[in-house]
């Protein structure tokens, strides 16, 4: 465990279960929803987060409504957070919210909007 002076940072990912992605699409909207919320993300916590390894966790919801609770709830604790729409070009319709991305961010802080989500 780190000391409040070596304080970890992580990001969570979490990608819909109900659309039944294709492993190959999946992995690609975690990806995409990992970049968006980096970019997001203060300079300091970008940089503390690569140096300890960019730890990222993948988790699951199962609905729409979940992905934007967890956005409204990511917010209210001033972490960067992304959705992504998909463009459609293969396993889905245009403008289909697929993933979200929290963090890099404080691992202490994103757990608060993640802890009770399940790994995919």
């Amino acid at each position: 465990m780190f000391s409040k002076m070596h304080e970890e940072y992580k990001q969570c990912i979490a990608i819909r279960e109900d659309l039944k992605l294709s492993r190959g699409k999946a992995a690609v909207q975690a990806a995409h929803a990992s970049i968006l919320s980096y970019e997001l993300a203060a300079l300091r916590d970008r940089r503390k987060w690569k140096e300890q390894g960019q730890k990222k966790v993948v988790l699951k919801v199962n609905s729409l409504e979940e992905i934007y609770q967890l956005e409204e709830d990511a917010k209210k604790h001033g972490l960067p957070v992304a959705i992504v729409e998909d463009a459609g070009l293969t396993e889905i319709p245009p403008g289909t919210v697929t993933a979200i991305g929290i963090g890099p961010a404080s691992a202490e802080t994103v757990d608060k909007v993640t802890k009770d989500l399940e790994l995919l």
